[in-house]
């Protein structure tokens, strides 16, 4: 089951609760809703993890957990899937969400550079930001709506192979 994948790779729950990088969470980090494996707190997970990958800011595991947190998503998962956004993806991830910002705003692009330096990040962010909040945020949304989506499917499907496999597997017994 889609369960036991994902808590080979969780961190233990009863640990982070007790972490004090956590403590500002108060009594709101010992809701077993955000620690629950089952298939809607993963797919919110997702939703929520995928969504703030998509927004550039500083401490978007911090945003992600206080999301999870009224949504009642699995709490380790929202945050760790901020990291599909790290400083080795975050150069062209960011610079496809400026496009499709710029593309929605109707505003011309800057073409990337054949070096990246520090000068041009903060150019871009600070003259051209509108078009990569705009495209962040639509691209943010999208996916998150896709891998909600896809996590539920995937749940479903991993579900009923199970279940197709036990009736071949009892009704092989009963006919032997």
């Amino acid at each position: 089951m889609p369960r036991q994948l994902f808590k080979r790779y969780m961190p233990d729950p009863e640990k982070l609760k007790h972490n004090p990088s956590l403590r500002f969470l108060g009594s709101l980090i010992h809701d077993p809703n955000l620690w629950h494996l089952n298939r809607h707190s993963i797919a919110r997970a997702v939703a929520v993890g995928v969504f703030w990958a998509m927004i550039p800011m500083p401490m978007q595991m911090f945003a992600a957990a206080l999301l999870a947190i009224p949504m009642r998503a699995n709490l380790p998962i929202s945050v760790g899937l901020v990291w599909l956004t790290n400083p080795i993806t975050m150069p062209p991830v960011f610079y496809a969400n400026y496009k499709l910002g710029t593309w929605l705003l109707g505003t011309p692009a800057i073409e990337m550079p054949d070096k990246m330096t520090i000068s041009w990040i903060l150019e871009v962010t600070t003259t051209h930001w509108q078009p990569l909040y705009a495209g962040s945020v639509c691209m943010g949304l999208i996916l998150a709506a896709v891998g909600y989506s896809c996590t539920v499917l995937y749940w479903r499907w991993w579900v009923n192979r199970n279940w197709k496999k036990r009736i071949k597997l009892r009704e092989s017994r009963i006919n032997d």
